[in-house]
This record gives structure tokens, sequence and C-alpha cells, in this order.
């Protein structure tokens, strides 16, 4: 099974850490948001994977290179940003006609039976009831539960089942004729060439998609959702014990993260603490966020803060957003 995921996105919404990393790679609950998606598509047997890269793109095969050997992967470049539809076109001859394919958004955090997705004779795609569905594409469906129609951030939603960024598609020769169609004569809709057009397309043409529903699901574009999915994500998993000098001199409120390479020092540390490799933490209180690799805090008080890699901050805060390699220093002079 093959897996095609876009990840050229520039993250607008996560500056000033997308400055530096594509979003993909922002870590969560102890790795990239990349690395848990991968975990579960691996997991449910794909081993195959097609990588739609822009921006930052090779900070994506390094880390794909690294953390992934053993799997098959594959790197198409996106230089503008035309949306979905126009990446999953330029991936077209990565997979062959009626391949069977799965599509999935790469900053989207999800839990699914994917495997007994990929056994359906039926292209089928993710969804779940969400309260604001103008924010999504939306599925319509009729009494046998066949979707009817699909619309991309519609203005006055006939569904609150939005599509989470899982499309399992069987007809994928339709597809690539759809996404050529739609890009030949610049069908858009908010100026983008969506997938969910393409998929409609197909519908129209007489392809036959099912829903099935995810379990949860995050939009990892925000701050505030990757922190909520830093704190769901930790209390999902298994705790690991914390080395001796973690321990030792430091109060650790699970549950947490922290790298056994992380030196945490006369600190509070917890509940829902993220902490990268090689970060250095002394005389903290840090609570509900996140810290990045190679991160230096020191005598601060840190809550629903994303803290970027290699940065520095000395002081006593509430909360911040700091992308890499910034340098902050709130003490007196």
């Amino acid at each position: 099974m093959k897996a095609i995921i876009p990840v050229a996105g520039i993250g607008s919404r996560l500056k000033p850490h997308t400055h530096t990393q594509p979003k993909s790679l922002i870590p969560v609950a102890g790795k990239p948001i990349l690395g848990h998606i991968m975990d579960s598509l691996k997991q449910a047997g794909v081993n195959e994977f097609v990588f739609i890269i822009g921006y930052l793109g090779d900070k994506i095969e390094q880390y794909i290179s690294q953390n992934h050997k053993d799997c098959k992967s594959t790197f198409v470049i996106q230089t503008l940003g035309k949306g979905i539809g126009h990446a999953i076109w330029l991936a077209k001859n990565e997979f062959a006609d009626n391949e069977p394919i799965l599509i999935v958004l790469g900053d989207t955090i999800f839990e699914a039976n994917l495997a007994k997705v990929l056994k359906s004779n039926n292209s089928s795609l993710g969804v779940k009831k969400v309260e604001d569905p103008r924010l999504f594409g939306v599925a319509e469906l009729d009494e046998n539960g066949k979707i009817t129609h699909l619309a991309e951030k519609p203005s006055i939603p006939k569904s609150n089942l939005a599509l989470v960024g899982l499309y399992y598609i069987l007809e994928s020769k339709i597809l690539k004729d759809c996404l050529a169609f739609n890009i030949e004569n610049e069908i858009k809709t908010q100026n983008e060439f969506h997938l969910t057009d393409a998929l409609q397309c197909m519908i129209d043409k007489g392809v036959n998609f099912e829903t099935f529903q995810v379990e949860s699901w995050f939009d990892c574009g925000k701050r505030e959702v990757i922190l909520q999915t830093n704190r769901n994500l930790l209390k999902n998993q298994v705790a690991a014990k914390l080395p001796d000098h973690i321990l030792n001199g430091n109060i650790i409120v699970p549950p947490v993260y922290i790298s056994p390479r992380a030196k945490i020092q006369n600190s509070i540390i917890g509940p829902d603490v993220s902490i990268g490799d090689d970060a250095i933490i002394s005389r903290c209180i840090v609570k509900n966020s996140i810290i990045g690799q190679h991160a230096e805090l020191h005598s601060a008080i840190l809550e629903n803060s994303l803290i970027g890699s290699d940065s520095t901050l000395i002081g006593a805060v509430h909360s911040l957003n700091i992308g890499d390699s910034a340098e902050i220093n709130l003490r007196d002079s």
C-alpha cells in the first residue's frame, strides 16, 4: 500500500516556528507530527510513501531518511502553494492507474482503524462530526451512508461531517483525470485547487465513496491545537521510567515526556510537558508546554508555551510562543 503525504505548506499560522522548520516536524509528545503519522500508517501496513515537499523540504527528506529507513520513500517538489489538489496532481506519476492509494495530510494526527479501511472494496473518506463545519471540507450522505456531495468550506453547510485529511482512493485513474480537468480549466475554490473538488468530480463520474469514522483528530495548524494534542497524546502514552539524573532534585508531575538526554535541575515539570533532546532547564516551573531540542530555560515560569529548538530564555514569564534560535533575557539588568 502506498501513501501520498502533502507536506509542502508554509504553516503561516505557526510562525515564528515555521520560519526554520516545516510544521510537520514540530514536536508533539516526544516526536514530530509527521513521526506520529508515519507510525500510524506503518502499523496499518503502509510501506511506500510519496511526500510532496516545498519550503524547507530538505528537512523533511533528512528526517525520513534518518528515522524511517525501513520504508520506500519518494519526494516530489511543489514550488507554488496552489492547494492540496495541485500537490496530488504533481505526484501523479508516482502511482499507477487504479493503484489503491491513501492520501494523508501531513499536519493531521489521527486515531482510526486504517487496517480495516484498507481492506474495503470502496473508496472511503475519513470524517468526524464538528461544531462548525464551515472551516472544513464537508460530506453529505444519503440514507444508505453513501457520499452524495462534497463541499470545501461551505458558507451554509448541509452537514456537520468534516473531512479530516484521510482519503482512501481505489479509482486513482479517475482521480488523476479529475485533477487534470480542474487544473486545465482553472476550477478553484478560495483561489486554490482543492482535493475536495476533484473528489466531487469523481462522484459526478459515478464513483462510490463511503465514510469511516475517525476516533480522534487534531489539525495541528495552531499553537493551541498543538498543545491540546500534546496533552491528549501524553495521557494515552505508557509512561517511560525517567533517568535518575532527571528524578533527583526535581518534581515531576505526570504526564510528561522528557528526553533522557535533557538536563533538568531544581525544577517543577508537568503536567502535560514535552521536553526535547539536550534541552537544559534549571530553576523553572513548566506545565502544559512543549520545549524543543537544545533549548535552554533558566529561572522561568512557563505555562501554555511552545518553545522552539536552540532557544534561550532567562527570566520569569507565563506564556510564550518562541521560534527556533531565539534568545530572550527577562532578568533585570
